[in-house]
Formats: C-alpha cells, structure tokens, sequence
C-alpha cells in the first residue's frame, strides 16, 4: 500500500482542479471545481474546497463546499471526506475569492518587475495542522507568472498527474509571494479583483506607474487609479499621454478629478483640460479651489505649443534684496514639486525679473550673503508667444535646465523646464 504524502507537501490550483472527492469507501462524490479563500477571515489559507456532484441529469448538478479540515490527502492524492465532514451548497452569493475565477489569467501587477503580468497558477502548500484543530491546512504561497504555471495547465488532462508534475519540475517557477499581494474589489457586481502590493506601488516612480496603467485592462485600471492618493495620481497623470490621461479620467466623478488636478502642475494640469470636452473641464474648474483656478485658467489662453502654453507657473522667487537665508526658507515653503527646483528667481516689487542664482551657490555662501552678489544678471528667457522650436533652439544653445518666460516688460509669468523640452522633442517622434 502506498504511503500518503508527507507533509508539507506543494501543489498548485491547476493540479487541484478536477480532483476526485471520494467518501471513506472510495466512492465518487465529485470533482474539485474551485478553491475558496474567506478574505475577511483568513486571507492566507484555503477554507474551502468546492467540488461538483453530479446529478441524473447536467442541469441537476450540484456544487457543495467543504472545509479543509474535513478532508484527508489519499496516497493517489485524491481528496477523501472524513466521517465527520459536512458538505454544505454553494449558492454563488458567498463572498469568496474564488482562485480560479478570479485570479488565474487575470492580469496582476508585479511591482518588483515593474510591469503586468498574467496569473498561470496560483501555489499551494498541504501543511498538518499543529494548532487546537486536527487536520490538514492548505496555505497560499505564491501566484505562478511564469511558464511552469503556464505548462501546468497546458498538460492538465493529456497526461497522468505525477507525469505532469515531474515535468513541471524542471521548468522554472517565477512567482509573486502571497504575503505581498493585496486584493482590490471596487464593485463586488464586477466581480474585479486585482492582486497588487498596494503600498509599494506609490513608491514606484511616477512614470512607471503610469506604464502599468496603460497595460492594464480597464476595469483593473479605474480600479488602481482610483485606490492611488491624490498627490501619487497627480504624478502619474502628468506622465501619461493625452488618450491615457481620458482613459484613467472617464470613471471619475470632477470633484474627485479636481482634487487630482489641484496636486497637478498648473501647466500639465492646464494641458490635460485643454484635451477634454469644454463641458467637462469647465465642470473640473468649478470644483477646484478658486487660487488653483486662477492659474490653470490663466493659462488656458495661452497655445499648448507657445512658452506660455508650456510653462510652469510653480517656481521659487524671492525680492532682490533677500539674503540667502532668505532664498533656503523660501525654498523649504515651496509647496510645488522641489526636484524641479534649479534657481532662485530675483524679482523687483513689479515682478521683472532682475537675476537668477543656482542652487549650487547657495551652499557656498553664508546665510547672511545678499543673493544679488550670487546672481546671474546675464540670462537667457523667452517671450510668452514663443514657439516650441524657439524653446528647442534656447535649450539646445545654453545648455539649459530652465527657461524663464516674460512678457514686454520683463515681468516673470512662469518658467519652462528641461523636461517639458524633453517631452516636446519625444512628440515629433
């Protein structure tokens, strides 16, 4: 006689799928059709095993869970009821996470790779229960993404079950831990559930986050985008092109879209509303606190293409008679987007523009230092009616990381970056 696995003993999903449930005497009760995960009660283990017993006729058939505790692993690695087991019905109103339903081919976002990727299989470990109950316990330990899950399925059926393991052996496993997923359910009716390590993905760099969205099908992408704070969402917003920017915004309602915008750049926010329906960005600015408002609106004047249309108007300014400790507290009270920060803008009371001093000379100078001694009175800028070939041309010859924008009378309006450069050069390719 055959001696039943020892324990602990790995499997998958795909190799429980269609396993015989037999009673004590060997008889058939039905097949394994799903295994069931109570999220709200223990996220990390199987609770209960759903198999299918056949009826005299199809429509008949009957599916009946029963939990793990009640179930022994036979030496051919059947699943045989004990004789205290207490099949109950399974009517599809539980709340489960169903494995194969709901997590085999989905897509699920892999946060180490920074990429998408399919769920092949989902692996298992048999474990002999230690604790007050007896028994055995089947623990989740990983989504399969790889080919071993892939060849897993692919074999199911066309050959005996240990022929399709030994073969899956030497293929390599490429898995995401269980402990490291997270399950999203926006709308239960859905039934969407996406499997991601929610809190290092707004860790991730904007524009790989971004990259992911674009990957992904769209109900699992409302479903990140939504989950993701304002300031994170801002980001990944301004990274994405126009036609993902539409997509990531359809599902949401303008007083969530303005708190979004408001986080944004003025001048991405200005851009991304200019790509929307009058009637849609007029409701995005009536939402949106009247200071912010202001700005994004002002700049809706301008052409996309013009310095204006490209410029931020998020810089750091200070009089020209500040001293450097002045230009550091200036900085610390910045709220835009620091890492953009390269100068320190000297302005006289009518707002012209007088000098500029790097970054790098404050940190050489002594805080009583009057910044007018560290500053560049010679400095390249642009009008605000500028063209994107001018801004090209300015850049490319200066070697610059910032371009001020003025008007006639010299009055600093806003400043166009390397990136927004950068991003206009990727355009035209």
């Amino acid at each position: 006689m055959s001696k039943p696995p020892k324990h602990p003993f790995r499997t998958s999903a795909a190799a429980l799928i269609g396993t015989p449930v037999t009673d004590m005497h060997g008889r058939v009760h039905g097949h394994v059709r799903e295994l069931a995960v109570a999220p709200a009660v223990d996220p990390g283990h199987i609770a209960y095993v759903i198999y299918k017993s056949p009826g005299k006729f199809a429509s008949r058939s009957r599916r009946f869970g029963v939990a793990i505790k009640d179930l022994r692993l036979t030496p051919n690695q059947t699943l045989e009821l004990s004789d205290t087991s207490a099949p109950k019905p399974i009517t599809g109103e539980e709340n489960y996470l169903l494995l194969e339903r709901d997590l085999l081919d989905q897509q699920i976002i892999d946060v180490h790779g920074r990429k998408v990727v399919r769920v092949n299989d989902v692996e298992l470990e048999w474990k002999q229960n230690d604790g007050f109950q007896s028994g055995l316990v089947l623990q989740i330990m990983a989504v399969d993404t790889g080919l071993k899950g892939a060849v897993r399925r692919l074999l199911k059926g066309l050959l005996p079950s240990q022929w399709e393991e030994s073969i899956a052996r030497y293929v390599r496993s490429n898995g995401i831990p269980w402990e490291f997923v997270n399950l999203i359910e926006p709308d239960p009716a859905r039934r969407v559930k996406l499997s991601i390590e929610h809190e290092r993905l707004g860790q991730m760099h904007p524009s790989d986050i971004a990259e992911i969205l674009d990957e992904l099908a769209p109900a699992q992408r409302e479903a990140v985008f939504s989950s993701l704070d304002e300031e994170v969402a801002a980001e990944a917003l301004e990274e994405a092109d126009p036609k993902l920017q539409k997509r990531l915004l359809e599902g949401l309602d303008s007083g969530r879209v303005a708190d979004i915008v408001e986080e944004m750049d003025p001048g991405a926010a200005a851009d991304l509303l200019s790509e929307l329906s009058d009637e849609k960005a007029e409701d995005i600015l009536e939402e949106m606190e009247p200071e912010e408002r202001q700005e994004v609106e002002e700049l809706l004047e301008f052409h996309e293409n013009s310095a204006a249309g490209r410029m931020t108007t998020e810089f750091v300014h200070v009089p020209a008679t500040a001293t450097v400790a002045d230009a550091i507290q200036a900085i610390r009270a910045f709220e835009g987007d620091i890492e953009t920060v390269s100068e320190i803008f000297l302005l006289d009371r009518e707002e012209v523009l007088l000098g500029l001093v790097p970054i790098s000379r404050l940190l050489l100078a002594k805080p009583e230092t009057n910044l007018e001694v560290l500053a560049e009175k010679q400095f390249a800028s642009c009008k605000l009616k500028a063209n994107a070939d001018e801004l090209v041309d300015k850049f490319d010859k200066y070697n610059l990381r910032v371009l001020p924008v003025l008007d006639v009378a010299g009055k600093l309006h806003g400043v166009v970056l390397a990136e927004q450069v950068i991003a206009l050069l990727h355009e035209r390719l």
